[in-house]
Formats: C-alpha cells, structure tokens, sequence
C-alpha cells in the first residue's frame, strides 16, 4: 500500500564529509536541513533555511535521508537510523555503486519508507565551480518519489539526471570510474611525473588524475571491490597492457636480428 505523497521540507543528511558538505552548500537554500556525524559535527548556520547538528533520532525525523556514510557504513548506518523514520519517509544514498547498497536498504529499511538510490557522477574537485550541468544517476527503488526528486534536480539544480537501474549503472561505472580511479592510483604511484615538458594530452590526463587524486581510500575500495562488475574490467585492462608489453618487447627482441640479418645481405 502506498502512503500518500507528501511535500518534503526537511532533509536529514547521515554523513559531514567532503561530499556531505557539499550537498548542504546547494540543498541549503530550498530546505531545513539536520545532519549527524559522530566524527565531523555539522556547525550550525543561519544562512539559506539553516542547517543544525543534530542526533540520529533527530535526522531521521525528517522527510527526506540522505546517505553520506561510506559503501561499507551503510548497513550500520541503516540499523541505526530506521527506528526513527516515519512512514513515508525517503532515504536515498549517494553512493558510487547502487548493488549493494539498493539491496542493503531494501533490506534494512521498513516498508513505510520509500527508497531512491543517486550517484552524484562529480566530487568536491569537479565541482567546485558549481554544480549545474553535471551528472547525477539515478535508480528508482521503492515508491513514487524519484520522479519528484528527478524534477527539482534537474529544474531546481540544473543536473543532468540519468534515470537508471542498480545494476545497468554498476555495469557502466566499473568501466568508467573504475579505470578513472585505477589509471590515477598508478599515475600518482610513478611520481614524481613531469610538469614542464608537457603535451596538451599528457595536461588532460593529469587533470583527471587531480581530480580523484585526494579522494578518500574508502571510495576507491568501493569503486573497485564493491562494484561485482570491476574486476572483469581491470581483468581485461591488465590483460591487454600485458598483451602491449609483450608486443612492445618482443618488437625490441627482434630488431637486432632484423639488423644483423640486413647487413648479411649483399651490397
């Protein structure tokens, strides 16, 4: 049974890091916002329609959750917040895979409660000019409110949302942010890396490199273990650079016999 649509006026955000505070910095002009984080407490602030600490019993009053706990904290994070949620309450995660977590909430979450899965497909660092223009997935899980959530994304933020399932997200993402994070992770491991003598291409690839360079360890892991679909991709990537290499080498193996063999030839 459906519970009946209501106009949601407050938002609880579970989650003060680096991404938590910047979903406050734009939701904060449209909304209440409460937020709890045991290791990095919300300050409060009078701007916009004002943002306040508050305790878990506190954010899951509101009408709207958002997730901002790492992938591997959302089920405590669920066993905490849903004795405080009423009915017809939405949670939604921000997560970067959509798997686990959709069915961690379909789980741990009541039925009361309607559920709506995002990725935010830019961080701190992309976003830090703004965030109008730039992706957002989105996976309708349970009840009516993603389209109502899709609209004041889309209208109100101005991002461009991608409706999607869990799983056709994961398969794209293992791809596109799987290599994004892997290829960085390597490039920032060979160190120090020129910055004088540059190409226009080498200058791109160290810009997505700077991108994820800070990201926090937990979000690479998740990236990489809690997507089901990333290892066959770096399964293949590491399969073909090793495919490159042997090539590469074998070609270096035969050039001095191509040489020796030129020079036996008559003049």
């Amino acid at each position: 049974m459906h519970t009946p649509r209501k106009t949601v006026t407050s938002i609880g955000i579970m989650g003060f890091g680096a991404f938590g505070r910047l979903m406050a910095r734009h939701l904060q002009p449209h909304f209440a916002l409460s937020v709890y984080d045991s290791q990095c407490p919300a300050s409060p602030d009078a701007s916009g329609k004002g943002l306040a600490p508050a305790d878990i019993a506190g954010v899951g009053a509101c009408d709207l959750v958002i997730l901002a706990v790492p992938v591997d904290s959302v089920p405590a994070a669920l066993a905490a917040l849903s004795p405080h949620l009423r009915a017809g309450a939405i949670v939604l995660d921000v997560g970067s895979v959509k798997i686990g977590p959709a069915l961690a909430m379909q789980a741990g979450l009541p039925e009361h409660v309607e559920i709506v899965g995002t990725h935010p497909l830019f961080g701190p660092q992309s976003a830090r000019h703004g965030i109008r223009g730039l992706k957002l997935a989105l996976c309708p899980i349970r009840g009516r409110s993603a389209g109502r959530i899709a609209a004041f994304l889309r209208l109100v933020l101005g991002l461009n949302v991608i409706l999607t399932t869990p799983d056709a997200h994961d398969r794209e993402v293992a791809l596109v942010q799987g290599l994004t994070h892997l290829i960085a992770k390597i490039l920032v491991q060979m160190e120090p890396l020129p910055r004088r003598m540059t190409t226009a291409s080498f200058d791109l690839l160290m810009q997505a490199t700077e991108m994820v360079r800070y990201d926090a360890a937990n979000v690479f892991l998740a990236i990489e273990r809690g997507n089901p679909h990333a290892r066959a991709v770096r399964d293949r990537f590491f399969a073909l650079a090793e495919e490159m290499r042997e090539l590469l080498e074998g070609n270096h193996r035969q050039e001095p016999e191509k040489a020796e063999t030129e020079a036996m030839q008559p003049a």
